[in-house]
């Protein structure tokens, strides 16, 4: 198990990368964000990006898989109080592999709870073309080695 004493200001950790699939985007989009070049491969040819795209809140939902299990299982995580920044840089399609990286930008020991510290992170997603899809920086809660 990694505790905040365990990461420092610098490190980088790959967190493995997977394919996404059309189905796994038109399931997504169709609960969750049904716009039509999301749901329509149709209307998505006719649309600005000339074919079906992946919702960002997909894309961020994939990143967070990518993190958890290339990660987040190894470590004293306590959660997060909310995303200070996120950005989706170019349309993930279907069949694009996907690979994610998390960056600790900071650490810190919380001043009000002794347990426990902040990783303040940046996390990013690639295409095959290695083209950055996404980041996104938040600070996470990890528990301190008692």
């Amino acid at each position: 198990m990694r505790y905040l004493e365990d990461f420092s200001e610098g490190q980088v950790f790959e967190l493995g990368e997977e394919t996404i699939r059309e189905q796994e985007i038109l399931d997504f989009a169709r609960r969750f964000d049904a716009q039509p070049f999301h749901v329509d491969p149709e209307a998505a040819k006719r649309s600005i990006y000339g074919g079906l795209i992946a919702s960002g809140w997909h894309t961020a939902s994939f990143f967070m898989g990518l993190l958890v299990r290339g990660l987040l299982h190894d470590v004293a995580s306590m959660g997060a109080g909310g995303i200070d920044e996120m950005r989706w840089q170019k349309p993930v399609r279907p069949g694009d592999t996907l690979r994610g990286r998390l960056t600790v930008l900071a650490t810190r020991r919380s001043t009000k709870h002794s347990d426990r510290g902040l990783l303040t992170v940046l996390g990013e997603l690639f295409n095959q073309k290695d083209e950055r899809v996404l980041m996104i920086r938040w600070s996470a809660m990890i528990a301190r080695r008692s």
